[in-house]
């Protein structure tokens, strides 16, 4: 073990130093855990010109996992990138009773905490390398010379183990033992491998936190209505599909447009926000299925003001005061009144003016003996305003509340400290109920003045709202009636023109709709026919 070794030719030692602090820096600025475990290995393998390696990570029930498995005689590449998954059991550290391995030379590196140079496999006394024979015997390569060392993090714990296989002479290509010099270079190496994974794995976990609290909003807000579970994540996943079909489109005026991996997290953060807002919206306000409704649908006192007008008549009937004819036509005609008020409590796409009319007119056409013996309208002033709601249930000071989501989300996305990578959330979520000709809200902002993030959140919310079938006020439309007032909307000045026209021609609209929409809504769309339609140039 650590035996002492020809040092390499003479000016290779500063060519592999620098080596070495260029490849601390590549690691420093990897993203992947994946990509960063390969790249430590082979980052080994060619600062000491190693044929194979290994690189083990610890897991919490104190084995080494396979992570990593490299061969380039014998063209093995597992683990990783490669997509070809490890067949083999970790490594135990432990026996069973408790005590520690020191047969295997990557356990006995963890317990002892230090480096283990073995020169020749075949030779080497108080190791077990029965495996190995039997993995030559196999495929007939010649497992000799072993550099294992220990990863430790910043807090000294050992978070892994890099095992590099048959060093190689540059000159002939003869397999070597691992020198002194390699030992130290793989060492410096594993040490600022450990710290580049270790911090990886920190921010990872950071984020998967952040993302579990935002989550946990949404479930928040979601679980306040059972008519909107749901929207907050297909919001953002629409969002995510037209971002992508606008990067991966090749014509028309977005095709410069491109995102990096950073640019497309920081987008789905800020779609999975975009509605955090609504925390502080009413239940009743987000449930109100029908114009009348509170915390219950008062459609059914209005029902009982029915029946006391109709009990008083037939008394006065009675009593002589009105004769069977006239009273059949008051009774038909509060039956007919009152199947009309029962259809206009619905709230529909529009109500219209005649409509409106009669809900006022019955108001006051009848009068009802109220529980204090008074006489009163048959409406109040509040029942009159939500019964002639134009389209929806929600009157305007209720759409009011509903849009001050949007307010509040801004506030709230502003007020927090976002780092470099994410310091457009708040603008790409706080911007998805502006219009483009500027008459949206809350800011009243003009396509110039919002990002295509925002614009492409704009009309996810729009597709989204148009097609959900959980909505207590209305059917989820077919992707033609849905794609019809979708292109109104770019005609009107609504949505964004361009991106109108990358979600038609990449046919996002099918995407989507084939993973939420149910079959019966999913209709056969032909495009030439939507408003708003433009052919695709040429490219």
């Amino acid at each position: 073990m650590n035996q002492m070794q020809t040092p390499p030719a003479q000016g290779d030692l500063p060519h592999r130093l620098a080596e070495l602090l260029r490849i601390g820096v590549a690691l420093s600025r990897e993203r992947d855990i994946n990509r960063l475990l390969e790249a430590i290995l082979v980052a080994a393998k060619t600062i000491t010109n190693a044929d194979g390696g290994t690189l083990y990570r610890m897991t919490e029930e104190q084995t080494l996992r396979f992570e990593i498995m490299r061969n380039d005689s014998l063209g093995i590449a597992m683990g990783g990138t490669s997509g070809v998954d490890i067949p083999f059991y970790p490594v135990n550290l432990y026996e069973q009773d408790g005590s520690p391995v020191h047969s295997m030379v990557a356990a006995y590196a963890v317990h002892h905490d230090r480096s283990v140079n073995v020169a020749d496999a075949y030779t080497e006394a108080g190791f077990d390398f029965s495996g190995t024979k039997k993995f030559d015997q196999k495929t007939g390569y010649r497992s000799t010379s072993f550099l294992t060392v220990p990863m430790k993090n910043h807090e000294e714990e050992i978070i892994g183990v890099l095992q590099l296989l048959n060093a190689k002479d540059r000159s002939t290509g003869k397999v070597i033992p691992f020198s002194d010099e390699d030992q130290q270079l793989a060492e410096s190496l594993a040490s600022q491998a450990a710290i580049a994974l270790t911090n990886r794995l920190l921010i990872n976990h950071l984020e998967t936190l952040f993302e579990s609290f935002i989550q946990m909003i949404n479930a928040a807000i979601d679980d306040k209505s059972p008519y909107t579970g749901g929207h907050c994540e297909r919001v953002p996943t629409l969002t995510m599909m037209l971002a992508e079909a606008v990067n991966n489109c090749r014509i028309g005026p977005l095709s410069d447009f491109t995102m990096s991996d950073r640019d497309r997290y920081e987008l789905r953060i800020a779609g999975l926000l975009h509605d955090c807002g609504k925390v502080t919206t009413p239940v009743h306000v987000v449930d109100k299925a029908t114009k009348l409704q509170t915390i219950y649908d008062r459609i059914d006192l209005i029902d009982t003001r029915f029946e006391v007008v109709r009990r008083d008549a037939e008394i006065t009937a009675l009593r002589g005061g009105m004769d069977a004819a006239e009273l059949n036509k008051l009774l038909e005609g509060l039956d007919d009144d009152r199947e009309f008020l029962r259809r206009a409590n619905v709230g529909g796409e529009a109500m219209n003016d005649a409509d409106m009319a009669r809900v006022r007119d019955i108001a006051v056409r009848y009068r009802w003996r109220g529980p204090d013996g008074g006489m009163h309208d048959f409406l109040s002033i509040d029942e009159i305003e939500n019964l002639t709601i134009r389209a929806g249930t929600l009157t305007a000071s209720e759409r009011q509340i509903i849009n001050h989501h949007i307010e509040v989300t801004i506030q709230m996305l502003e007020s927090l400290p976002w780092p470099k990578h994410l310091r457009n959330v708040a603008e790409y979520a706080g911007g998805h109920h502006e219009r483009m000709d500027g008459k949206g809200y809350p800011r009243g902002l003009t396509r110039e003045q919002m990002s295509v993030q925002a614009r492409c959140m704009g009309i996810a919310d729009i597709f989204e709202a148009l097609t959900a079938k959980d909505r207590p006020y209305k059917k989820g439309k077919t992707l033609t009636e849905s794609l019809t007032i979708l292109g109104k909307f770019k005609l009107n000045g609504h949505i964004d023109p361009d991106l109108f026209d990358v979600f038609i021609w990449e046919k996002v609209y099918e995407r989507y709709a084939r993973e939420f929409m149910s079959p019966e809504q999913i209709d056969a769309v032909d495009v030439t026919g939507i408003p708003g339609y433009r052919a695709p140039p040429v490219a």
